[in-house]
C-alpha cells in the first residue's frame, strides 16, 4: 500500500507577542518605511571625538531652542503696525501711542507667565546660534576641513551663517521700538541708495514712504516662515553631506583617510549628544534667567525724530553698520540725472565682494594648488601657513569693519575724538590685514621650525652635561612615537609647473595661476622625512 503524506502547512503561527504595543507599533512602521535599515546604517556612523567639532552641534542645539522659544512666543506676539494706546502693566508708557506689534511685545514681557523669560531665551539662543556657526566655521577653513570632496557643505554652511544673520536681524526687527526702528531706517537708506530701483524697492517693501504700514507684517512672515523653512533645509543637507563624505579627523595613530576613529552614533555619540543639548539649553536658560537683552521698554516705541545715543545693532550685523561708517560722506555724484551715492555703494560693494570671496574660498584654493585629492585628515594651521594668514587678514578686516560699528561707543568711552576713532579705524581696515597676514605667516613658519627641531632632537631638558672632551652639552628628552609622528606627518607641496597647452603655449591665466601658487607656497618648510629622523637617532647614540 502507498501513503499519502499530508502537504506541510506553510501557514506562519502567530508570533508571540513580545514588547507589548511599541513593538508592534515599531514593527508596523518598519514594514512598510524600512525605516530600520536606515537607522542601523546611520547608528554605525563613526564620529571623531574632539572638542572643537562640538561648535556645529551647539549651533544645531540653539537652532533647536530657537524654534522651541519662538513657537511660544507666535501664540502673543501681533504682527500689525496699527497705531494703539498701550494699557499694560509697565507704568511709565501707560497710555503712550505705539504700534500693535510694540504693546504685544511690551505684554509678553510684563504680562503674559515666563513671556520675558522665553523672550530673552529667544534672543540669547538666536546670538549664540550666528556666534557658534561663525566659529564652527573658522574652524572648519583653518584646518582645511573644507578640501574636496567637502567644497559644497563649505558653501551649504556659509549659506546658513548668512541665513541665520537674516533670521536674527528679522526678529531683531519686530518688536518696532526706538532702536529696530532706526536699524530698519538704516537699511530703507541702504536701500533708496542703489541707483534706479532703490526708490521703488523701498516703498515695496516698506509699503509706503518709510515706516509704511506693511514692514512688521512681512518681516513676520520672513522671520516665522521663509527663513526657518530654508535653514532647516540647509541644516539636513548639510548633515546629509557629512553623513556621505564621513567625518573629518585630526591626525594621530590609526587616522587615516579611510578610517575614521571614534564613537558609532549608536549607543555612544547619541547619547553624549542628548545630554550635551540639555548642557547647552541650561546654560541658554540661566544667561536668560540673569542678563537682560533688549529691554525695549528703556527704548519706547519708534519715532522717526530722535535717535538714542550709543545704541548698537547686534553684534553680528556691526560688520554692516560699521562699513557704512568708515565710508567717505562725501562720494556723491549725479550723472544722468540720478545721484550715485558711493558712500553707500562702496561699502556694499566691498563687502559683497568680501562675501563672494569667503564663500568660494575652497574652489580658488583647489585651482591655486592644483590639490584634485580628497582630503579626510584635518591639517595643522601653522602646517598651511599661507592659508592660516589668508584667514588672520579675514578676521582682521571683519573685526575692524565690527569695532567701526562702536566708533561712537569707543569716543565717549575712551575720552577721544569721534573724528580721530573714524580715520584710524579707515587706516586699519587696509593697513590691518596685510599686517596680520605677514605676522601670522611668520608666526606659522617658526612653529614649523621649531616641529622640525623638535622632531629631530627632542625637548629641552634644562639640564647641562659636560662630555669628556671638556664640551657642555644640553640633555634632550626625547618625543614619543606618537609626538614624533603627529610633528612630522603632514604632507609637503610645491608649487605649480607651468607646462605648454594642446597647442604649445602658455597662456595669461597659467602664468596667474603659476605666480599664485608660487606665492601661496612660497618659505615653506619641508616636513621631517624617515632618514632624517633615523639619522638624528644614530647622531643620538
Amino acid at each position: 500500500m502507498s501513503t499519502v503524506t499530508a502537504p506541510a502547512d506553510t501557514t506562519k503561527a502567530p508570533a508571540k507577542k513580545s514588547g507589548g504595543f511599541t513593538a508592534a507599533a515599531s514593527n508596523y512602521l518598519d514594514e512598510r518605511t524600512s525605516i530600520s535599515a536606515a537607522v542601523k546604517e546611520f547608528g554605525r556612523k563613526i564620529f571623531p571625538d574632539h572638542w572643537s567639532f562640538l561648535l556645529g552641534e551647539v549651533a544645531l542645539y540653539s537652532f533647536v531652542i530657537i524654534l522651541l522659544s519662538g513657537t511660544f512666543l507666535t501664540f502673543f506676539f501681533q504682527a500689525s503696525m496699527a497705531e494703539v494706546h498701550y494699557e499694560g502693566s509697565y507704568i511709565p508708557l501707560k497710555g503712550v501711542e505705539m504700534s500693535a506689534a510694540m504693546a504685544s511685545t511690551l505684554d509678553i514681557s510684563f504680562d503674559i507667565r515666563g513671556g520675558l523669560l522665553m523672550r530673552q531665551v529667544h534672543h540669547w539662543a538666536a546670538l549664540l546660534f550666528v556666534a557658534s556657526i561663525g566659529l564652527h566655521m573658522l574652524r572648519v577653513f583653518f584646518t582645511g576641513a573644507f578640501r574636496k570632496p567637502r567644497e559644497l557643505n563649505w558653501v551649504i554652511g556659509f549659506v546658513l551663517f548668512i541665513l541665520a544673520m537674516a533670521e536674527g536681524f528679522t526678529g531683531y526687527s519686530l518688536p518696532d521700538d526706538l532702536l529696530s526702528g532706526n536699524g530698519l531706517r538704516i537699511i530703507d537708506g541702504m536701500v533708496k541708495g542703489i541707483p534706479v530701483i532703490g526708490t521703488w524697492t523701498s516703498y515695496l517693501l516698506f509699503g509706503g514712504e518709510f515706516p509704511g504700514t506693511e514692514i512688521v507684517g512681512r518681516l513676520y512672515s520672513l522671520h516665522i516662515l521663509l527663513l526657518p523653512a530654508m535653514v532647516l533645509a540647509f541644516i539636513a543637507l548639510h548633515l546629509l553631506f557629512v553623513v556621505v563624505h564621513k567625518h573629518t579627523q585630526y591626525a594621530g595613530p590609526g587616522h587615516t583617510e579611510q578610517n575614521v576613529v571614534g564613537y558609532p552614533v549608536l549607543p555612544v555619540y547619541a547619547a553624549k549628544a542628548g545630554g550635551f543639548f540639555f548642557i547647552v539649553f541650561g546654560v541658554v536658560m540661566l544667561i536668560a534667567s540673569l542678563f537682560t537683552i533688549n529691554p525695549i521698554w528703556n527704548y519706547g516705541p519708534y519715532d522717526p525724530s530722535p535717535v538714542s545715543a550709543g545704541t548698537q545693532p547686534d553684534w553680528y550685523i556691526g560688520f554692516a553698520d560699521g562699513g557704512l561708517r568708515l565710508a567717505p560722506s562725501n562720494l556723491d555724484l549725479v550723472l544722468f540725472n540720478h545721484t550715485f551715492s558711493f558712500g553707500i555703494l562702496l561699502p556694499l560693494a566691498v563687502i559683497g565682494i568680501f562675501i563672494v570671496a569667503v564663500m568660494f574660498y575652497p574652489f580658488l584654493e583647489a585651482w591655486i594648488t592644483g590639490d584634485k585629492r580628497e582630503h579626510h585628515i584635518l591639517d595643522r594651521p601653522r602646517n598651511a601657513a599661507t592659508r592660516t594668514a589668508i584667514g588672520a587678514a579675514g578676521v582682521t578686516f571683519y573685526a575692524v569693519l565690527w569695532a567701526a560699528a562702536s566708533s561712537d561707543i569707543i569716543a565717549t568711552h575712551f575720552s577721544v575724538t569721534m573724528e580721530g576713532v573714524i580715520r584710524t579705524l579707515q587706516v586699519l581696515l587696509f593697513v590691518g590685514p596685510v599686517i596680520a597676514y605677514f605676522v601670522t605667516k611668520r608666526i606659522c613658519l617658526g612653529l614649523q621650525k621649531k616641529d622640525r627641531e623638535i622632531a629631530l632632537h627632542g625637548y629641552e631638558s634644562g639640564r647641562i652635561v659636560r662630555l669628556p672632551g671638556g664640551e657642555y652639552i644640553e640633555v634632550h628628552e626625547p618625543v614619543s612615537d606618537y609626538e614624533r609622528w603627529k610633528l612630522a606627518s603632514h604632507e609637503e607641496y610645491k608649487p605649480l609647473m607651468i607646462r605648454p597647452n594642446s597647442r604649445g603655449k602658455i597662456t595669461v591665466a597659467q602664468k596667474v595661476r603659476a605666480g599664485l601658487s608660487r606665492w601661496f607656497f612660497e618659505d615653506r618648510i619641508s616636513p621631517v622625512t624617515r632618514t632624517e629622523i633615523e639619522s638624528s637617532h644614530g647622531d643620538h647614540h
